[in-house]
């Protein structure tokens, strides 16, 4: 097939132990933890998953430099727990769901924390406070035949050596495989597909110079530096 014009590279991530996962898409889980839905101002009560999403190539691999974003005064953190899909399908019920599971990573969703407050005042759409170029860091992914599944764990991050989000994976409001089916009830899931399922509490601003370490327990650790 000839192509109008040049085609543009596929994002990947690296996988622990060798190759590359092609990412397809990026879905995100908003208000996943209690504690982080009650600082944000909702109400901690178990609804239904709240989901948006971020371009593929908002990815960033671990121990890059991310250059500070434009249009911000308020650069927010928010540690998460990724899984990577290399299955897939519509309408698939939670006791299969983990099946569609290739593996796991310790991944960031950015925020342009004002440009979103802004946009919810306005009852507009957020994409631009989330989607943005680089808003995606995510360390190498470790697979199930690795690592199992995860379903509990400490997850947290440091910024500049201080503890600033400190939870635990059993804390999710909603599980990997509840989300999986429902979000498999609204879209078509396929490989290469990334859910980032949460934050718990503490997200936070950061500035240029800023080291910032995500962990969660059993996988590789996520390093990036604000530039």
């Amino acid at each position: 097939m000839s192509m109008a014009i040049a085609l543009s590279p596929v994002t990947t991530i690296a996988v622990v132990g060798g190759g590359e996962f092609p990412v397809r898409r990026i879905y995100c889980v908003g208000r996943n933890y209690a504690a982080h839905a009650r600082e944000m101002g909702a109400d901690p009560d178990r609804e239904p998953p709240f989901i948006f999403m971020k371009p593929a190539d908002a990815i960033v691999p671990s121990e890059s430099v991310v250059p500070y974003p434009s249009k911000t005064q308020s650069y927010h953190h928010e540690i998460e727990l990724v899984v990577a899909l290399g299955g897939g399908g519509r309408d698939i019920p939670p006791e299969r769901a983990l099946e569609t599971v290739f593996g796991y990573a310790v991944g960031l969703d950015m925020t342009r924390r004002d440009l979103q407050d802004e946009a919810k005042a306005m009852r507009r759409p957020w994409d631009m406070s989330k989607g943005f170029d680089r808003s995606a860091p995510c360390a190498p992914i470790s697979t199930v035949s690795e690592v199992g599944h995860i379903s509990s764990g400490a997850i947290w991050l440091t910024v500049n050596g201080e503890t600033r989000q400190k939870g635990d994976i059993s804390d999710l409001i909603w599980s990997v495989e509840d989300t999986i089916a429902f979000l498999s009830g609204l879209v078509e899931l396929a490989p290469g597909d990334l859910i980032y399922t949460g934050t718990p509490d503490g997200v936070g601003a950061v500035v240029t110079g800023d080291r910032l370490d995500g962990h969660v327990d059993g996988l590789t650790d996520l390093r990036i530096t604000v530039g």
